[in-house]
């Protein structure tokens, strides 16, 4: 179903952000502001990756996952949503997701794993351009929302491990990017029917 600005639901989530956040952002900041942002945190946040600057790379990642939350809870409480956004913020989410995936998980954890989270993630992306070239633009599933949650803390759970030197949390971190990819292959299936 095409979500618009007449029938977005708002969620609890939603209703908290605006609360302690949204209502207190200028009028003139709009969701897609800030998924934009998103886009320019990449690079710096791979930036602390490659040189091992392991508390920036954490803090950086962990609010670009935050303003992934903040503009689309933004987009339906100011009834600011736009076709753009709905096609560039789940593209930021997977391009955070995949480029820290592909520098930082294929080299702790394992390239094959990483691989799989990166294809599945190319998969749904694919899924995404063929329905929004049928003009069918859906906004993320439940499965989605629950894998994108997975990922940041399986991939938050291993900057710490780096951070604190807790190698504890190194499994932690597969098995919850590991549960991720199972809700990302539900999220595919569901998405693409």
């Amino acid at each position: 179903m095409l979500v618009t600005n007449d029938n977005a639901k708002i969620l609890l989530h939603d209703r908290f952000l605006n609360a302690v956040c949204i209502r207190f952002l200028p009028s003139q900041l709009h969701p897609n502001h800030v998924t934009i942002f998103r886009f320019l945190l990449i690079p710096p946040i791979l930036w602390c990756v490659v040189s091992e600057d392991w508390r920036a790379a954490i803090v950086l990642f962990l609010f670009a996952a935050f303003t992934d939350a903040l503009d689309g809870s933004m987009a339906r409480v100011r009834k600011q949503i736009t076709m753009w956004g709905t096609v560039a913020d789940p593209t930021a989410d997977k391009l955070l997701i995949g480029t820290v995936v592909i520098l930082f998980v294929a080299q702790e954890v394992n390239r094959t794993f990483a691989a799989v989270i990166v294809l599945i993630e190319v998969l749904i992306i694919v899924s995404r351009l063929l329905r929004h070239r049928k003009d069918w633009i859906v906004s993320a599933n439940w499965a989605g929302k629950v894998k994108m949650i997975l990922q940041v803390s399986g991939v938050s759970l291993l900057l710490l491990a780096k951070v604190f030197g807790i190698s504890l949390l190194v499994p932690v971190s597969i098995g919850t990017l590991t549960v991720a990819i199972v809700f990302a292959v539900v999220s595919l299936l569901t998405y693409s029917i």
